[in-house]
């Protein structure tokens, strides 16, 4: 091999292009690599969603007001049972670019100082048993109040909480807890949740999966709180039984407090979608 040699100046030069090729090189790995693992990642996301699952009922929200074949509108000032200090009315819920956005205001109605609205399916959309999930961006503040949520749907003959609930997503204040709850009764009112650090202010995917034996909640497609819901095991005749969904934001009440942040008001919640999903 014959070997040439080259000027000092030239040398540089080679040995500056050889360190920019290999940089350039280097770059190159580390971004196919970093999307090699979100493609990975977001697979293994999905794949948790929806894999034994068949859509059986949605509302995408797609249209430019809410469906009322789908929702009910709760109306009134009474404190949803744990005084709260919002009066829930229809005016609050609005549907804009394929989000529904219910929106928590500074405002008088009645005796009450704020306005929201809570929603619900009941005698339109009930469900025995099915992955139960939202797509949603929560507003975050003192007092604030907002869930996605199941009672039973005989809730007028046997009351609460004879008749069940399931928290699916539950937020108060400014922290970073997701609660994920079952109320039921057993000779009194009992209940079973889990909480789960997040970042509340961004959109996530709120599910639950329930079946005969046990309802498994989940943020994003990742598991978190599980309960087992076999008769002989909690007394959980509740829990099966239809229920049905609903979505609220309230203000103030006795788990959050009465102290309520007007300078974040308003405030909106967003909901992408709800979907309803049987086993196939």
């Amino acid at each position: 091999m014959k070997c040439i040699k080259l000027p000092a100046s030239q040398k540089i030069v080679t040995m500056e292009n050889s360190y920019s090729n290999l940089f350039i090189f280097i770059l190159l790995l580390l971004f196919v690599s970093r999307n090699e693992i979100t493609k990975n990642f977001a697979s293994t996301k999905s794949s948790a969603d929806s894999s034994n699952y068949k859509l059986v009922w949605s509302d995408e929200f797609n249209g430019n007001t809410v469906d009322t074949a789908n929702w009910n509108f709760e109306i009134g000032g009474e404190g949803g049972g744990n005084h709260e200090q919002e009066y829930y009315q229809r005016a609050n819920a609005t549907v804009s670019n394929g989000d529904l956005i219910i929106s928590g205001k500074k405002e008088d109605v009645q005796s009450n100082h704020y306005t929201s609205s809570r929603m619900t399916t009941k005698g339109k959309r009930e469900f025995l048993y099915g992955k139960i999930e939202a797509r949603i961006k929560i507003p975050v503040g003192q007092g604030f109040w907002p869930a996605f949520w199941m009672l039973g749907a005989n809730i007028d003959a046997a009351n609460w909480p004879a008749c069940g609930e399931v928290d699916i997503m539950e937020h108060i204040n400014t922290d970073s807890l997701l609660y994920g709850t079952l109320h039921w009764d057993n000779g009194g009112h009992v209940q079973k949740g889990d909480t789960l650090l997040y970042t509340p202010s961004d959109f996530h995917v709120y599910a639950v999966e329930w079946d005969q034996s046990s309802i498994s909640w989940y943020l994003d497609g990742k598991q978190y709180h599980h309960v087992d819901i076999s008769n002989n095991v909690n007394s959980t005749d509740e829990f099966h039984q239809p229920f049905f969904i609903l979505l609220n934001l309230a203000l103030g009440g006795d788990w959050p407090g009465q102290k309520i942040d007007d300078s974040k008001l308003p405030a909106n919640m967003y909901v992408d979608y709800v979907r309803v999903y049987k086993k196939a």
